[in-house]
């Protein structure tokens, strides 16, 4: 579990599954800027817990919930990419619940996280167009290091991912 101020980064538990296909799954802004796909019933919203339960047991993978009334709103994660190098896997908030300061604070303990599994580096990646996360990494002082065009498999949308690195001392 990781918590920040008004967070917790937890797994997740089945009966989650209503509150994250509620603000997140079934919400097509949340997927705006992913390669994941939108779920488009409960039953499908279920499975798709099932799936989640069971690769967060293996993953550095968390979902998040409202500190102050525990309902999930999102997903968030890191993995050690290679020794001493780690980075986000996805950060999702559901679209009522951006603009809330509230990726500021997972960006902060995933950071903090990593630091504390060893990590000298954490690596970043978001959609060009995704103004909001891009600003989000150049606020935490990452570095631009590359770009590269990639179409999403489920749609053929063509985007241009931005990868970033930052030092951690």
């Amino acid at each position: 579990m990781i918590e920040t101020k008004d967070l917790i980064l937890d797994k997740a538990k089945l009966e989650d599954w209503r509150a994250m296909y509620r603000n997140v799954w079934s919400r097509p802004e949340s997927f705006r800027y992913m390669v994941l796909e939108l779920t488009t019933d409960e039953e499908e919203a279920r499975e798709r817990m099932r799936r989640t339960i069971e690769f967060q047991k293996s993953h550095e993978a968390y979902t998040v919930f409202l500190r102050s009334t525990g309902e999930a709103i999102g997903f968030a994660g890191v993995e050690e990419m290679e020794p001493g190098a780690w980075g986000e896997t996805g950060i999702c908030l559901g679209p009522d619940f951006t603009g809330q300061g509230y990726g500021t604070q997972i960006l902060e303990a995933l950071l903090a996280y990593a630091k504390a599994l060893g990590a000298r580096e954490f690596r970043y990646s978001a959609w060009e167009e995704n103004e909001a996360s891009r600003a989000l990494a150049e606020r935490f002082g990452f570095q631009r290091v590359a770009s590269e065009a990639y179409t999403r498999e489920h749609d053929g949308r063509r985007y241009t991912l931005v990868r970033y690195r930052l030092e951690l001392t």
